[in-house]
């Protein structure tokens, strides 16, 4: 369940790759502990044989079913729920059978805020929002561990790419003195155009 190091392009890094914080599976570990003791206190509990043992079966059924459902579940959610903060983009993947993945290009983002509750203020994590130009505009990315320090990192990759991929005023200015004589573009002063999605 590891994320898939073949969707980043060749010159392409992991500034940091996280998932939701561990308390979204406080819950998960909640009921298998409550799961057991209810099989177990089953077991103890109840008479053997006739009504008790089948009534034993019903409990373990049920506290399998639950397990299943309020434990594994959520724990296949949380693993399979990737933020992956790269030098050229930010991606975010979700999905246990099918996959769902948004890649935001760190050019197109606008602004970036986090919010944190009493409770995430506690346990180290908030949410942090993403505001790009397109058309799903605005991404939410709940239960973000230490999310003032991501906020802090996200900026510095956004500043980064935009001074890597921006013009100094020495370059301008010989670019402006080139195109004044007539000369033409130098390959590196070219525009680059971005591929589309």
């Amino acid at each position: 369940m590891a994320f898939p190091e073949d969707v980043l392009t060749q010159d392409e890094h992991v500034v940091a790759h996280l998932h939701p914080h561990w308390k979204a599976l406080i819950r998960p570990v909640v009921v298998v502990i409550l799961a057991v003791a209810a099989v177990v206190a089953g077991l103890v509990l109840l008479p053997s044989g006739g009504a008790g043992t089948v009534l034993g079966y019903a409990i373990a059924a049920v506290a399998l079913v639950l397990v299943v459902w309020l434990s594994i579940w959520p724990y296949l959610v949380w693993r399979t729920t990737h933020y992956l903060f790269t030098n050229e983009r930010v991606l975010l993947q979700q999905g246990v059978f099918s996959r769902d993945r948004r890649d935001i290009p760190l050019g197109r983002i606008n602004d970036h805020s986090m919010n944190q509750k009493f409770i995430e203020r506690l346990l180290g994590c908030g949410t942090l929002t993403i505001e790009s130009a397109g058309e799903r505009g605005q991404s939410v990315l709940s239960d973000i561990p230490g999310v003032e320090r991501v906020q802090t990192m996200l900026y510095e990759i956004v500043e980064a790419n935009h001074d890597k991929h921006s013009l100094g005023d020495g370059e301008m200015r010989e670019i402006m003195a080139d195109m004044a004589e007539g000369k033409p573009l130098r390959e590196e002063a070219k525009p680059v155009r971005e591929e589309s999605k």
